[in-house]
């Protein structure tokens, strides 16, 4: 499990980071731009790229309604924060000789929820490596998703593992 959990203040921060053989202006493209963000985000994100700008996330099949949030930092093509709901996301892209090193934080309130959104952005980067690469996925996401949140689980505890997966997660797929 490539992401770790830690204390942040009064909340919580999944840390994950991931090298890449691309330059930061082509990962930034691949956090911003709707036509490349659907190929590994969890959602459409619609709104103004600017820091301050009211954001709306939209799942693509409608399992999910729309929720707010707002793009609080937007600095081109090194960070990138934004309110998610009730989660802060941030991204990072550090020039490296051969790419760049990207790092996700996710801060949020519950616990809870730590095992269940570590699986899940393990599985978005994942995406989002092949993506940068040009090579297809090897499974679905939901696959993917139930094979790696047992090890999220282990490796965080019962405590991080109190909320369910997202909606057509569970085992029965429902």
């Amino acid at each position: 499990m490539d992401g770790k959990l830690e204390r942040a203040g009064d909340r919580w921060r999944l840390r994950f980071q991931r090298e890449l053989a691309h330059d930061p202006e082509v990962v930034w493209r691949a956090l911003t731009e709707p036509e490349q963000l659907a190929a590994w985000f969890p959602h459409d994100i619609e709104g103004e790229r600017a820091a301050g700008a009211p954001l709306q996330f939209v799942s693509r099949n409608g399992e999910a309604p729309p929720f707010a949030g707002e793009m609080l930092v937007y600095e081109p093509p090194q960070l990138l924060e934004m309110r998610w709901g009730d989660d802060v996301l941030r991204f990072e892209l550090e020039p490296r000789e051969h790419g760049c090193v990207l790092t996700l934080l996710d801060t949020f309130a519950e616990l809870g929820k730590a095992a269940r959104d570590g699986a899940g952005w393990h599985v978005c980067l994942d995406a989002l490596g092949r993506s940068l690469a040009d090579e297809p996925s090897p499974s679905t996401t939901v696959v993917a998703w139930r094979d790696l949140h047992p090890g999220y689980v282990a490796e965080f505890g019962p405590e991080a593992s109190t909320i369910g997966p997202p909606p057509g997660h569970d085992a029965a797929g429902a």
